[in-house]
């Protein structure tokens, strides 16, 4: 394990947003992230068409980064998708404990 602080930048976005997420997170230090297709569960955001309800897609990105890089890379993702604009989507930080196995984030060292 190494001994290094961690975070887990988590941001939601509309479908066809995760690009500019994962763009703007590399320029900004992040070595890469994980992009998982979701649906809304929003009420607000459900639409009905014929009869069928649709549910709006979301993508969500995770990005695992250095403490130390986090505000600037959340920064950059909320510039980069307009995340202040309603309805665009959520950028948000968990701490995380304890990783293994990525080698890119470590240095490229064992510890």
């Amino acid at each position: 394990m190494n001994n290094k602080k961690y975070d887990l930048i988590i941001t939601i976005v509309n479908k066809g947003y995760s690009d500019y997420v994962v763009q703007a997170s590399r320029e900004a230090g992040a070595t890469g992230g994980t992009i998982i297709n979701a649906l809304s569960s929003n009420s607000k955001e459900t639409e009905k068409f014929l009869g069928v309800t649709i549910q709006p897609e979301k993508e969500i990105v995770l990005t695992v980064v250095k403490s130390d890089d986090k505000t600037k890379i959340m920064k950059a993702i909320c510039e980069s998708t307009n995340l202040d604009t309603i309805g665009r989507g959520m950028c948000f930080s968990l701490p995380v404990s304890k990783i293994e196995g990525i080698t890119a984030i470590n240095d490229n060292k064992k510890n």
